[in-house]
């Protein structure tokens, strides 16, 4: 069961929409690394909009991803990579479908 989320908006600098995407795409195998991730999706919103969703057990759940390694390459290529900070909203799962 999933209780909590993370719903993370990113803004593309101009020209940087292919590599924020290839960059997002980089952050599966992390996510599988996190046993208390229990979904992650990297997302398209539109032309220069991505975004990062991610659903967790937990409180600690949610807390441990924030602290890992996922989070800590978003931040590191924000400079480069972002027209603006990310937008990271802490959400409470009310109900999901996962395959199990």
């Amino acid at each position: 069961m999933v209780r909590t989320g993370l719903l993370v908006r990113l803004v593309a600098k101009p020209g940087r929409e292919g590599d924020l995407a290839e960059f997002l795409q980089l952050g599966l195998p992390l996510a599988e690394q996190e046993p208390a991730t229990t979904a992650w999706f990297a997302l398209r919103l539109g032309p220069v909009e991505f975004g990062i969703f991610d659903a967790f057990p937990d409180e600690a759940g949610r807390t441990a991803h924030l602290q890992g390694q996922i989070a800590a390459a978003l931040m590191a290529k924000a400079p480069e990579l972002l027209a603006e900070p990310p937008t990271i909203e802490q959400v409470d799962v009310l109900a999901a479908k996962l395959p199990g």
